[in-house]
């Protein structure tokens, strides 16, 4: 059976292939990701660290995120994409390796700077594996537009239904072996896969034929630089309440254990995941103009932590409804925007367009998770969800400036307007 398995993907088109492979790496990755940040949060929570300590865990994470986004995508186009993946799982391994000390040398700057090498990793390979996209796609099909966004929607919505399986696997792993036995688990799996994936990714993938200069990592795009504003805002508007704040109130006002908070975490990310992946059909529901699409949603998602924040959140039921709901609409938003910006990137240097946006969306995150732990510290649950209710009305005003029917092309535009 395994042999049959092997022939028919050999069978397979070139580019089918590679994006396998490169989905397969970047789910791996996925998995210890999410399983990194619940046993940080809910270990060090454990030791005794408030809810902004534990945010500040994850400054520098977020904070190198940023400049990886920034400066990875120029490297992509470089070096090639499967360069700054496999460099990805590399310092991840690295990262998971710094955490192997005994718990007494696990200081705080000792932490960040891991998890400062883990953001790293995490945005070089998530920049690389969605910027391969594009390339892979024959730009010349009839059916190009629609063929990429599946291919995003299904690379987005799998990994993060394996990011929450990695959420669970976190807090299972360190209810049963504990912190140190549950990252040697995990950095010796990356290793199986950097091994692969060195051996069969295409060598100068997504590589520019022009060497990019520095000066070009800022997007000149109206499209793109429209777009990052609102990607900052929305994924802000998710990390504020789900990053700390969330699974330290299930665990100090509710008495969840790590695994059932892990658990509820992982459905969450994995339901999300599943939607995503279904995306291209319900964004179909509501036939329009990209902006007009952009903008609904936004709107759609707007008014739920705004409704959640006035719920008795003492009755659990309410808040775990309310999460999942925002989860699929949520979902819905993340998979349109992912489609868009590979969609306004240019063919040619695509991990600059696509590196710059994640800049944005890291920086959303930083933004978010500082705010997680300060706003749950000193005024609730209740005001991280009001925060977020605004951040994602920010968001879709901001889409309204995005091109509409009739307008030139993004991306192309963005070509003539970058030297030669």
């Amino acid at each position: 059976m395994a042999e049959s398995l092997i022939a028919r993907v050999k069978a397979l088109p070139f580019e089918i292939r590679q994006y396998l492979l490169i989905t397969g790496n970047y789910w791996a990755f996925t998995v210890t990701d999410g399983a990194l940040r619940m046993l940080v949060v809910l270990h060090f929570h454990q030791l005794g660290y408030s809810p902004l300590e534990v945010a500040m865990l994850f400054l520098f994470y977020e904070a190198f995120g940023v400049i990886t986004n920034l400066v990875g995508g120029w490297l992509g186009a470089r070096l090639g994409l499967n360069r700054t993946m496999n460099l990805g799982l590399a310092l991840q391994i690295v990262a998971l390796a710094m955490l192997m000390v005994p718990s007494s040398a696990l200081s705080v700057a000792w932490v960040m700077a891991a998890q400062a090498l883990s953001g790293i990793a995490k945005d070089l390979n998530k920049m690389s594996a969605k910027s391969a996209v594009k390339v892979l796609v024959p730009a010349e099909s009839a059916s190009a537009s629609s063929t990429l966004y599946r291919w995003v929607a299904i690379l987005t919505g799998s990994k993060n239904a394996l990011k929450g399986a990695g959420f669970f696997l976190g807090g299972l792993l360190l209810t049963l072996i504990g912190f140190r036995g549950a990252v040697i688990v995990m950095a010796v799996m990356l290793l199986a896969v950097l091994v692969l994936s060195l051996v069969r990714l295409k060598a100068d993938l997504g590589r520019a034929k022009r060497k990019p200069k520095f000066s070009e990592i800022f997007s000149k795009s109206r499209a793109i630089n429209v777009l990052s504003a609102a990607r900052l805002c929305l994924f802000a508007s998710r990390d504020v309440w789900f990053v700390v704040a969330l699974p330290v109130f299930l665990y100090d006002q509710h008495g969840w254990s790590h695994w059932t908070v892990g658990g509820l975490l992982a459905i969450w990310v994995i339901g999300y995941g599943g939607v995503q992946t279904q995306a291209p059909r319900l964004t179909s529901l509501m036939a329009g103009s990209q902006r007009r699409t952009t903008v609904f949603w936004a709107l759609a998602l707007a008014g739920l932590p705004a409704l959640l924040a006035v719920l008795p959140l003492a009755q659990v039921g309410w808040l775990v409804v309310g999460l999942l709901l925002f989860g699929v609409l949520f979902a819905i938003n993340s998979s349109w925007h992912s489609y868009l910006i590979v969609h306004y990137a240019r063919a040619e240097g695509a991990s600059m367009d696509v590196g710059f946006y994640y800049m944005a969306n890291a920086m959303g995150r930083l933004l978010g998770t500082l705010l997680s732990g300060w706003l749950y510290q000193s005024q609730g649950l209740s005001a991280c969800l009001w925060v977020s209710a605004a951040l994602v009305l920010a968001s879709a005003l901001m889409a309204l400036a995005l091109p509409g029917d009739g307008e030139p092309e993004p991306a192309a535009a963005d070509d003539e307007a970058r030297p030669a």
